[in-house]
């Protein structure tokens, strides 16, 4: 029985077999003829589709990159303008405090006589001897200058004049 079976099984392999030569191919590639103009067009209109998709994609991504850089751009913007504001309040309070220093030290140098002032102005920078001496009496200033080195007087003397020039620049004045 068990020999039986496998013939049968044998003959329809080889019925089955058979008939899988006489029968043509499904699968097998048929060249189509398709006019050339057609497939051409069809292929154009594909990527033209395509590339809309892409382009608008690509847009898209862009867009989204620029609104993250803007975003980075405007957070930036907020922090110098916060410390800008910082800057500028501290700013303030120190030229009040200058001002305040500039009144009382101005009165100081009043009171002095002028070869009491001469050295102490000697021993500052220059730009703030200048200033101080600007701000005295015309006849207090000269009495100081003569009591001063003459060439600190000398000094003193052209920022003096360059400060009151109002043609020179502030790059010469130092």
């Amino acid at each position: 029985m068990f020999a039986l079976g496998r013939r049968k099984s044998f003959l329809r392999m080889a019925v089955v077999g058979a008939l899988l030569l006489l029968v043509p191919q499904v699968n097998a590639q048929q060249a189509t003829s398709l006019p050339q103009d057609s497939t051409a067009a069809d292929i154009e209109k594909f990527c033209t589709n395509i590339a809309d998709s892409a382009r608008d994609q690509r847009y898209l991504l862009q867009k989204q990159e620029l609104e993250k850089l803007q975003a980075d751009v405007d957070e930036r913007i907020a922090v110098l303008e916060k410390r800008k504001a910082e800057y500028e309040q501290w700013l303030k309070v120190r030229n009040e405090f200058m001002a305040k220093a500039d009144a009382g030290l101005i009165e100081i140098f009043k009171t002095m006589k002028a070869d009491a002032a001469a050295p102490r102005l000697e021993q500052m920078r220059l730009e703030l001897a200048a200033a101080i001496i600007m701000k005295l009496p015309a006849r207090q200033s000269g009495l100081i200058l003569s009591e001063m080195d003459p060439l600190k007087a000398g000094q003193i003397s052209m920022i003096m004049s360059s400060a009151s020039d109002p043609n020179t620049s502030k790059d010469r004045r130092t």
